[in-house]
């Protein structure tokens, strides 16, 4: 298949069904385990937004100018905490009335290690699955972006935010009992916050399709310095798991891309 990439796509499944979708073109990407699969750009790139052609990408697939005036790629969407909105700066005020005036869950989850994140109300399985989380549990409902972003913060006082990539394409994680961390984390929140924590939430397992006992090398594989060629050990988060390396798919949208599996 041919065609310009985009993020990996995901049904909720177990294990996680992914799709790998190329222009026109749409794989089962669970279909390409234990085969070899060949990965080449074909020296093209285009914006995911505007469809320009550039000759740089920036923010896992942009133009330069789309990311200095969509608000998908302004400062606030990684740091929801900084929203500025309030005061009448905001880039697109429909975006932020669909996007971000919107109810958000702060989740706690397993991916490299325990962490603390947030995600738009009925979007979490996205988030969970593109983080690579072993388990995800949510933890509080606030009414928007910026509240969400501005709980998390609380949180990450005592608790990373991070995932490491490289822990998480190798599966490796320390015993986390969620629950319990919850019940901490729950204690050490300030008395304003603790009305918006939800009760009785359950803990999501997730299962990711890799090859039983296969582990791959915690390298980044990039195609705009070499092709990919190899045996598909895995999918993990948005990463493509071969013997030598591991490939992240989003990092590589609006790009040109040739892809191939074969037995």
């Amino acid at each position: 298949m041919r065609g310009f990439s985009r993020a990996l796509e995901h049904d909720a499944t177990a294990p996680v069904t992914y799709r790998w979708r190329l222009g026109d073109d749409v794989e089962v990407l669970n279909d390409w385990l234990s085969r070899t699969v060949e990965i080449r750009f074909l020296g093209e790139r285009r914006c995911i937004a505007c469809g320009r052609k550039v000759t740089k990408l920036y923010q896992n697939g942009y133009c330069f100018p789309c990311v200095t005036t969509l608000a998908e790629t302004d400062l606030c969407i990684v740091k929801p905490h900084e929203c500025h909105h309030h005061l009448g700066t905001c880039r697109d005020n429909e975006f932020a009335a669909t996007q971000c005036m919107i109810p958000h869950y702060v989740y706690l989850a397993v991916s490299s290690q325990a962490k603390v994140g947030l995600t738009r109300k009925n979007r979490e399985w996205i988030r969970w699955v593109d983080q690579g989380a072993h388990q995800a549990m949510l933890f509080a409902e606030l009414p928007t972006r910026k509240t969400a972003g501005e709980f998390e913060m609380e949180v990450a006082r005592n608790l990373p935010d991070k995932t490491d990539w490289r822990k998480m394409v190798q599966g490796v994680y320390g015993a986390v009992d969620l629950r319990a961390l919850a019940q901490e984390v729950y204690e050490r929140l300030p008395d304003a916050l603790r009305p918006f924590v939800l009760k009785a939430s359950s803990v999501c397992s997730l299962q990711y399709p890799v090859c039983e006992g296969e582990t791959p090398k915690a390298k980044s594989l990039d195609l705009q310095k070499d092709a990919v060629s190899g045996r598909l050990i895995g999918i993990r988060g948005q990463y493509l798991l071969f013997p030598h390396g591991c490939l992240n798919v989003k990092k590589h949208a609006g790009m040109l891309i040739e892809a191939k599996a074969t037995t």
